[in-house]
């Protein structure tokens, strides 16, 4: 059978470094980890998880919680998420949490059954997770982000998000800019109306309350909205989403009555998820870096499983216009800024 000691003899590393590496830690160099997991591979060797945990008191296993898996944006996060945990030598546990209460996460996390947690969608109200916090538990945000709350956050600059939409829609020379609100509760939705608002009066083009109207993070709710607003008397020559999904129902809303796009309206969205890039929808967006972010979410989760001291730590990644059909134009961008075609 092999054994730690083969790896560590293959790698060219200690044992105690292989068992640096099964535990996840963050004191090894990279181009050391990943000599080891390839040892790993080439050995054929795995870690008997039982007695791991008997030997560690941890399970090499960190739990990731969502709240609407079929939103097309947290699978391919999710695969991010488990492919830094897999690198890691950890296992991901999924849990598909809609309501804010549910706690099942929270007690796995004290009981030991995970070494950590991930949370991708928390708000305001969900009670455990600060529950969890208060105790000094491994808790990590991804996504999105609560300034209450003590711990670990990556989040992209979604206030950024909406000022980069802005610039980009008044550059074109569009004065009635239309918004698709989406929930009130998570932090992603208002950051990103917050931007654009904020940007449009500093460049002195208000947001129209009449323009702003709620189009949540669903295909059927945006598209009903867009079609509200291009019904109307005086409709908006380009709306922004507040994600991807809202996007695309804002376009399905728009050529259900006979509308173009980019011709009549144009449509950006926010995430760039993978079906963005779909020639049916060939969807302007700004894009979260996903990879990095998750890369990041899964180091500080892991760095503070090997030590509860640590202070929070709070990582906000910039991201970036892709520009594709469903707008028609490309202006100069300001000075540092470069969309992404």
């Amino acid at each position: 059978m092999v054994t730690s000691r083969d790896v560590a003899a293959l790698a060219g590393v200690s044992q105690m470094t292989v068992s640096r590496v099964l535990r996840g830690s963050g004191n090894v160099a990279p181009a050391t980890r990943e000599r080891v997991l390839q040892a790993m591979d080439e050995a054929g060797y795995r870690p008997h998880a039982a007695a791991r945990t008997l030997r560690t008191r941890r399970s090499a296993t960190v739990g990731v919680v969502v709240a609407d898996i079929t939103n097309p944006f947290y699978p391919q996060l999710l695969e991010a998420v488990s492919g830094a945990l897999h690198d890691a030598g950890q296992r991901m546990v999924l849990w598909n949490a809609p309501d804010p209460s549910d706690s099942s996460a929270e007690a796995a996390l004290s009981e030991g059954t995970v070494d950590g947690l991930i949370f991708t969608t928390v708000t305001e109200s969900t009670p455990a997770l600060q529950d969890a916090v208060d105790r000094g538990e491994p808790v990590a945000l991804l996504h999105r982000g609560l300034p209450s709350l003590d711990c670990d956050q990556v989040t992209t600059d979604n206030v950024d998000a909406g000022r980069q939409v802005a610039d980009y829609l008044t550059a074109a020379g569009h004065e009635r800019i239309g918004h698709l609100r989406g929930p009130e509760l998570p932090s992603t939705a208002r950051d990103r109306e917050r931007g654009l608002r904020d940007r449009l009066a500093e460049l002195g083009r208000e947001l129209d309350p009449d323009l702003a109207v709620d189009g949540g993070f669903a295909h059927d709710r945006a598209r009903a909205a867009m079609r509200d607003l291009l019904r109307r008397e005086a409709p908006p020559t380009a709306v922004f989403c507040a994600n991807d999904l809202s996007a695309f129902g804002a376009i399905d809303g728009a050529v259900s009555l006979g509308r173009r796009v980019p011709e009549d309206v144009w449509v950006v969205g926010c995430d760039d998820i993978a079906m963005a890039a779909w020639d049916s929808y060939d969807l302007t967006t700004f894009r979260q870096p996903i990879t990095g972010m998750a890369r990041t979410a899964v180091r500080l989760v892991l760095e503070r499983i090997d030590d509860r001291s640590l202070p929070p730590r709070k990582e906000t990644f910039p991201g970036a216009l892709a520009v594709r059909g469903s707008t028609a134009h490309t202006p100069a961008p300001p000075p540092g800024r470069e969309p992404v075609n």
